[in-house]
């Protein structure tokens, strides 16, 4: 720990040590999920339908959710999401093991689960500050996303294994097991070490429409949250769609294709050392910087260089986007206040994996119209030119740390930045 300070801090290390399990669970589960819908007969439809049933509640009720993540206490939030995907994930996995799972059920659980996912998260960016020192709250984010970043590189691998092992249902019941434990470190986490939560008098339409005006309010948030949209819509689908697509149809198939997502994750992984260890005096403008870079992807994937020099260009992307992703999380929990965070990040989901959907259904039919390389090309120009765009705000380049921020939140409401 001495070389991890943050982790010195007991309500940090028992909220990171649960969330470092789960994030790996998080990403062993949709790829077991794709095969138990295949192997139980699914159509490539069946399983576009089950997606979807998981990704459209978490578009509809992220802006509720960042309203009772400021209403009630976040923990008790987290508890309730964690406990009600256990539920599910257990079921689904039982369904898949049994040889009883139909697509309707798996349809009818996604939803549950995308509904519970959607209120974690606002509660857990708005937890996250409580549990760290201000002064540690750069290295509390590069920890967590080194834990992501770690486990987009593990999770497929455990996930293949697994599948191979003990059936998909199997690998779905150990992503149960691990909610189990972030259960048990929540509840680790005496609520006298977190601010006080809840407590207010205001409806939730007062509060739904308190969650708007501190993000209107502040130039650098709305101006931000338009660039993360378009990266979510117009580039991440290059990854997601294309990039397979270009993988079988030019390249050597799944071989080449996870030699640049593997190069990507060893990136990732740097930029979250290199967030660890250096302090940025503006870290919002390092962060679009990053979002600019971020959006070559698209780009380098379909530039035709060879493979090797595809995954290392990758590698730089994902210096990028822990960068990008990371600073401008830090910059919401460090500028606004406790009281208004988990609303403020509602619209941050909203923004970007609401609406990343609308960009994965698109992808393909733009590049059958217009062409699979001029599509990628495209891509990346419109990511970047809205990054720069953000850039280009006064509001967004000049915004510096702050001077302290107290554990709970409450004792500076810091000016808002732009004005």
């Amino acid at each position: 720990m001495d070389r991890l300070p943050a982790l010195r801090e007991p309500a940090f290390r028992n909220l990171f040590a649960g969330q470092a399990l789960s994030r790996l669970g998080d990403r062993i589960a949709p790829i077991a999920l794709a095969f138990g819908v295949i192997e139980s007969g699914g159509s490539a439809g069946d399983l576009g339908l089950v997606v979807a049933a998981g990704s459209i509640p978490f578009a509809l009720f992220a802006l509720a959710a960042g309203v009772y993540g400021d209403r009630i206490p976040r923990r008790s939030v987290m508890l309730a999401s964690d406990a009600v995907r256990a539920v599910v994930q257990c079921a689904t996995g039982v369904l898949l093991l049994t040889g009883n799972a139909e697509v309707w059920q798996l349809a009818a659980l996604a939803a549950v689960y995308g509904t519970a996912d959607a209120f974690f998260w606002p509660a857990m960016n708005g937890l996250l500050p409580e549990t760290i020192e201000s002064d540690r709250l750069q290295e509390a984010n590069a920890l967590f996303g080194g834990t992501q970043s770690m486990s987009n590189i593990l999770g497929p691998v455990i996930a293949g294994i697994l599948i191979v092992a003990v059936d998909p249902g199997g690998a779905i019941l150990l992503d149960a097991a691990t909610f189990v434990v972030s259960i048990f470190f929540l509840l680790r986490i005496g609520a006298g070490a977190l601010g006080a939560g809840g407590g207010t008098d205001e409806s939730f339409l007062d509060q739904l429409r308190g969650g708007w005006r501190e993000v209107r309010s502040r130039t650098w948030v709305s101006t931000g949250l338009i660039a993360l949209a378009a990266y979510h819509v117009i580039v991440l689908p290059a990854v997601f769609v294309l990039g397979p697509i270009l993988a079988l149809r030019e390249l050597h198939g799944v071989r080449d294709w996870a030699l640049i997502v593997t190069g990507f994750g060893v990136g990732s992984v740097v930029g979250q050392v290199l967030i660890y260890k250096v302090r940025f005096k503006r870290p919002l403008r390092a962060s679009f910087i990053g979002f600019v870079i971020a959006s070559s992807q698209a780009a380098i994937i379909g530039s035709n260089l060879p493979v090797g020099a595809i995954a290392a260009l990758e590698a730089v992307t994902g210096v990028a986007v822990s960068v990008a992703f990371t600073l401008w999380e830090m910059s919401l929990q460090q500028h606004i206040p406790s009281r208004a965070l988990s609303r403020v990040s509602s619209y941050d989901f909203t923004a970007s994996a609401g609406l990343m959907p609308i960009g994965l259904a698109l992808a393909g039919p733009i590049a059958d119209a217009v062409g699979l390389h001029a599509t990628l090309r495209l891509m990346s120009v419109i990511g970047m030119a809205s990054a720069l765009a953000c850039l280009a705000v006064p509001a967004v380049r000049e915004l510096t740390g702050p001077e302290q921020r107290s554990r709970s939140g409450d004792a500076l409401d810091l000016a808002r930045a732009d004005e």
